[in-house]
């Protein structure tokens, strides 16, 4: 049967490879508009299993579990990446649809052939090396320099596989420890603020895309996203037409996020494009008309796109574990705040710098909205 074709409506089932977080804000978002679920992870009791209709327990590289899920959804998706490019791919091969396609995939799963490509579209993106032997990495210091962060091609993610070197004998030190084949060798770019776009693309080819957001990390996983970000016009519109060009380049359906170092004269580098709901999204729940996850949904089913129109300024704080606990202190306190809202996520292993929730400020202001938000994230402690 070949499901690439049409409309899908609800009513219909929609698979999720992966389940946590994301999957799960997917998974709700489609069931509120009538569409059934069935999630694809090897933990039986996953954030998105939680919610889903149905599951499969399996690996997500299982290429026999994959064919079992396509093969009783009408679409396919995924909540994040690193899973087994080959094994999708022969669900398209077989007329399974997934959307988005095997071909941003497998350019997120690999960075050096992400920033290739990028370079290759004259889209701006760091200085940066490939590195296979200790010759490359002498090479890529001396032509690149330092600072400079030294990072896996393939995997990582929330800063893994990835350390900043300073000098010689620190590169050397971390290309042994990496161990891999291959590495990247990319200049550390002395940025003003890290921005992200969240955006969305349906199989019609309607774009749209949501207000460029400021994202502040702290031991490379994101603390806070402010949405809107406070930047000039101009750096909205030159963030919004990469976000579109890269959405056409490679034929995406479905909501994706560009990632941004923005410099101090003005101009944009990509850092990275990942081709799912983004965490730095998660305030469009509350926040805008049409929530990343209701969108992807509209997206991926091939339905007209939501307003991405921001019903307030917010701020978005992750709730990240610390293995000391798993009652969380001071809810009561932050839910006593206006405009505060909560997401618990249903995890049970409250590992160090684990994503278990989110909570989500809206105010009349951006600058209040950042006030009200660091205040709360005090009230908050694992015990």
């Amino acid at each position: 049967m070949d499901k690439t074709k049409g409309m899908i409506f609800p009513g219909e089932r929609i698979g999720i490879i992966g389940g946590g977080q994301l999957g799960r804000m997917m998974a709700l978002s489609a069931k509120r508009m009538g569409y059934f679920v069935t999630v694809l992870d090897p933990d039986a009791d996953s954030p998105c299993a939680q919610v889903a209709d149905h599951k499969i327990v399996a690996d997500y590289n299982d290429a026999a579990a994959l064919g079992r899920l396509a093969d009783i959804c009408r679409v396919v998706t995924y909540e994040f990446e690193n899973i087994d490019v080959k094994a999708v791919e022969a669900l398209e091969l077989n007329n399974y649809l997934v959307r988005p396609s095997s071909r941003l995939l497998k350019l997120k799963q690999n960075r050096l052939f992400e920033k290739e490509t990028l370079k290759q579209m004259r889209i701006p993106v760091p200085e940066f090396r490939k590195v296979a032997s200790e010759e490359d990495l002498d090479q890529a210091a001396e032509s690149i320099g330092f600072p400079a962060v030294l990072k896996t091609t393939y995997g990582g993610y929330d800063g893994k596989g990835q350390g900043i070197v300073n000098d010689a004998s620190e590169a050397y030190e971390f290309f042994k420890k990496l161990g891999s084949p291959l590495l990247i060798w990319e200049k550390k770019v002395p940025f003003v603020k890290e921005l992200g776009i969240v955006a969305a693309r349906n199989s019609g080819g309607e774009f749209t895309a949501y207000p460029v957001t400021e994202n502040i990390h702290s031991f490379n996983i994101l603390n806070k996203t402010i949405a809107p970000a406070d930047i000039p016009k101009d750096v909205k519109f030159k963030a919004m037409r990469i976000a579109r060009r890269v959405a056409e380049a490679f034929d995406l359906i479905g909501v994706f996020c560009v990632e941004f170092f923005l410099l101090e004269n003005g101009n944009l580098l990509i850092n990275e494009i990942a081709p799912r709901p983004h965490n730095s999204g998660h305030y469009t729940i509350e926040a805008s008309l049409t929530s990343q996850f209701e969108q992807h949904i509209r997206a991926i089913c091939g339905l007209p796109l939501g307003s991405a129109v921001l019903r307030s300024p917010a701020v978005m704080v992750n709730i990240l574990g610390n293995n000391k606990g798993n009652n969380l202190k001071g809810l009561e306190k932050l839910l006593d705040l206006p405009g505060v809202s909560l997401h618990m996520y249903g995890k049970k292993n409250n590992g160090p710098r684990r994503k278990m929730g989110h909570f989500t400020v809206l105010e009349n202001q951006a600058k209040t909205a950042i006030r009200v938000a660091n205040s709360a994230a005090k009230m908050l402690r694992w015990d």
